[in-house]
């Protein structure tokens, strides 16, 4: 009886240990401009909207010009339009607009519309993840010429760095025969510093038969700088060096090549009704070990919400030139558009 007695205090005591650690949890607090209180769970900001859990409610969207402050003794990586970045909580003021950004050295006054980014430093693995996911296609009965068209990230983030898996497909299939194939494939790190600087070294495949190009390995380090960034857009460029080896279709001879890379990305989000992301960049390439040969590629991609912002409708065109392609090329360039549905993780 006694074993029983002591198996059962122990069991209680470990179930225990978890329990008091979720009742522990501080809850999350918005206060409105117009002097609701919301109590939930803030997940991140980043484009002027908050993302934010409430019991019952799921996850609802929050415009920033709304709240007037917030509560939070969870750790968050917050990101400033003065580029500054700070590792702290979050602690409510008085004054309108404002919240205090509370860290182990200090506690500092910022302005709520000065803050561009808030995302939660989590322990979990699996709750770092973030991504997209968009799948595509278009079939016409008379030509028997269908298309399948898929794309979409994952991103796990950490203090100062940021990781992404991205990416990007598109087949036509005529009579069961697939016709043209194009596939992009992406590992990017990127380390952020100081002013709005960061590096990033990415690894990549490429494969496309309207090129020629049956295989692409690739490796990019750049420095990029962030142009513009606040509740709306971030506009950034970058530049550096681009490595490649290319195997073309046809049996022609593999090459290595070296070349320059500059790129300019720019995402775009409306908060109002309806709710509109653009993710846009273009990115050219001179070669320095083949002479006369560049690259460029072009990508955009509009989305609206459909229901929730989980859920998208939108497009994706993209279009690809190359000076000196492969010489069983059907082209210099390629480029496509698709109606794709998406959805949002986390």
């Amino acid at each position: 009886m006694n074993k029983n007695l002591l198996y059962t205090f122990l069991l209680f005591s470990f179930l225990a240990i978890p329990f008091k650690k979720i009742m522990a949890q501080k809850t999350d607090t918005i206060y409105h401009v117009n002097k609701n209180v919301l109590t939930g769970d803030l997940k991140s900001l980043a484009y002027g909207v908050v993302a934010w859990k409430m019991d019952g409610m799921g996850t609802i969207s929050l415009e920033e010009i709304k709240i007037n402050t917030i509560i939070s003794k969870k750790l968050f990586e917050i990101k400033l339009k003065n580029d500054a970045v700070y590792f702290g909580s979050l602690e409510a003021s008085d004054t309108f607009r404002t919240v205090y950004i509370v860290t182990k050295q200090d506690k500092k006054l910022v302005n709520i519309s000065d803050i561009v980014e808030i995302y939660p430093i989590k322990s979990s693995f699996w709750l770092k993840l973030s991504g997209d996911f968009s799948l595509g296609f278009n079939y016409s009965k008379g030509s028997d010429i269908g298309n399948l068209a898929y794309s979409g990230n994952i991103n796990f983030r950490k203090k100062k760095a940021y990781f992404e898996l991205a990416w990007d497909g598109n087949n036509t299939y005529q009579s069961d025969t697939l016709g043209s194939r194009k596939t992009d494939v992406t590992l990017a790190w990127q380390r952020l510093f100081k002013e709005g600087w960061s590096s990033q070294l990415s690894v990549g495949f490429n494969q496309n038969s309207e090129l020629g190009l049956k295989e692409r390995w690739g490796m990019n380090l750049m420095g990029l700088k962030d142009l513009s960034y606040n509740n709306w857009n971030r506009l950034y460029a970058g530049t550096g060096i681009n490595l490649t080896h290319e195997i073309p279709y046809g049996g022609i001879s593999e090459q290595n090549d070296v070349a320059g890379i500059f790129q300019i990305v720019w995402r775009v989000y409306k908060y109002n009704t309806p709710k509109i992301w653009v993710d846009s960049d273009i990115s050219y390439l001179p070669y320095f070990t083949d002479s006369g040969r560049h690259r460029a590629v072009f990508n955009l991609n509009p989305k609206i919400n459909l229901l929730s912002d989980n859920f998208k409708v939108g497009l994706k065109f993209y279009y690809t030139y190359d000076s000196k392609p492969p010489a069983d090329a059907a082209s210099t360039n390629d480029y496509g558009i698709n109606f794709q549905l998406s959805y949002s993780l986390h």
